[in-house]
């Protein structure tokens, strides 16, 4: 049986001329956040990825705003991803896979992900705004594409239904976290790794 234990946090300090990020991920958390990106919805975005992932997020980012957000915002994601493949170390014992179908008011939509070592981003949502308050609608696609890669994740976005510009948003992140909660959880059946491979990456 798995020794699950073990605590599976990480803590990751990434600094560039272009942004500085600390960050800390308790997977088995309760959902606990403390967000400072300097980009109001981004953070209300996040937030939601640990409300509904039952992760202890803590982020601070200063970044180049005065650019514009897309450094911040996909740098975020770079450590993000990092973070959480990380916390996971050798994965063993987690089911791997993870899914959720969120409804937002009148949207719906669609994640899932496998947390099998390979990035494999597949994305499918449309904007009829440039920008929510001061994030860039097409930072989305932006972020979730570093988190998938960073983290090794197959992870498909789909929106299936949707008209509000935040509703559909809130409802990726808010899909995705429940997603990963999902995946990230243990099965006591799974006695290494769920992979004839006997490994995952």
């Amino acid at each position: 049986m798995i020794n699950n234990t073990k605590e599976r946090k990480s803590f990751i300090e990434r600094n560039t001329n272009e942004t500085k990020i600390k960050m800390d991920i308790n997977i088995d958390g309760k959902g606990k956040s403390n967000i400072s990106t300097g980009i109001g919805f981004f953070d209300h975005m996040l937030t939601h990825i640990a409300k509904h992932g039952f992760f202890d997020l803590n982020v601070a980012v200063e970044g180049d705003l005065e650019v514009d957000c897309h450094h911040t915002v996909e740098d975020t994601g770079i450590v993000l991803g990092k973070c959480i493949s990380e916390a996971l170390g050798d994965k063993k014992g987690i089911r791997r896979y993870g899914h959720s179908i969120v409804p937002m008011d009148e949207t719906l939509v669609l994640c899932a992900v496998d947390i099998s070592g390979r990035d494999v981003f597949c994305y499918d949502a449309q904007f009829t705004v440039n920008s929510l308050g001061n994030f860039d609608t097409e930072m989305v696609e932006e972020f979730f594409r570093a988190v998938a890669s960073n983290c090794g994740l197959n992870l498909h976005i789909k929106v299936l239904a949707g008209k509000n510009n935040h509703h559909i948003a809130e409802g990726i992140f808010k899909a995705f976290g429940k997603a990963m909660d999902m995946a990230t959880g243990y099965d006591e059946r799974i006695e290494d790794v769920l992979s004839t491979k006997g490994m995952l990456e």
